[in-house]
């Protein structure tokens, strides 16, 4: 987990710098469409330093995330060959690629506002929203709805609590990874839940495949 460590320091240092708000901006940007490292542990520190512009921390993540998700999308709309499959298969959600396009044909803005506010990767969403040509004012509306329910509560809970929460992710690292992959699996299983219906004995979307997704109307 050495990595892991050299990578969290290495984005932490990036609070304190004098263009904090420029790398806010560009880390949130990147984690939408295939950065895999979340940008919440910067938005944190940089509220815990200056609580009183948090709102401000708040807005820039959440609209340079919806930026960062427009390119996404474009991506998948339009370099999807090229681009989005490689891309992809480097983040390891290749598998994940059919069932997200299912959950967005059947659930559209839901599964867009789910993945937003819950660890679920972002950027498999975005993507994916470009390749099934979702409405595009539907997918940054959604969008702009769930990174700013994430981004402001982040914002809250450190202005709130944030010298224990620092303290603790710094000790527990490898912990708080561990935690941040089961939720990840748990907003993946939110998703499938989404407008679900209990009488149903199977997830319609856990067996899609590309060609179906491809060849359905």
């Amino acid at each position: 987990m050495t990595w892991l460590r050299s990578l969290y320091d290495w984005t932490m240092d990036k609070a304190a710098h004098p263009y904090a708000q420029g790398w806010l901006a560009f880390f949130c940007f990147i984690e939408a469409s295939f950065f895999p490292v979340p940008p919440h542990p910067l938005l944190g520190l940089m509220c815990l330093a200056e609580p009183k512009k948090a709102l401000r921390f708040g807005i820039i993540a959440t609209l340079a995330s919806v930026a960062g998700g427009l390119f996404g999308y474009l991506i998948g709309a339009a370099l999807y060959d090229s681009v989005g499959q490689w891309l992809l298969a480097a983040i390891g959600l290749s598998e994940k690629f059919p069932v997200a396009a299912c959950y967005l044909k059947q659930y559209d803005w839901e599964a867009i506002i789910i993945a937003g506010a819950t660890p679920v990767p972002f950027k498999l969403l975005t993507i994916t929203a470009g390749f099934v040509d979702m409405n595009l004012v539907t997918f940054v509306g959604a969008s702009l709805i769930g990174r700013g329910m994430i981004f402001f509560t982040v914002g809250a809970l450190f202005r709130l609590f944030g010298a224990p929460i620092k303290s603790f992710i710094d000790r527990y690292l490898g912990l708080v990874t561990a935690a941040f992959v089961a939720l990840v699996i748990g907003g993946i299983f939110i998703i499938t839940q989404v407008g679900g219906d209990s009488g149903k004995k199977e997830d319609p979307c856990s067996a899609a495949s590309l060609q179906q997704i491809t060849t359905a109307p």
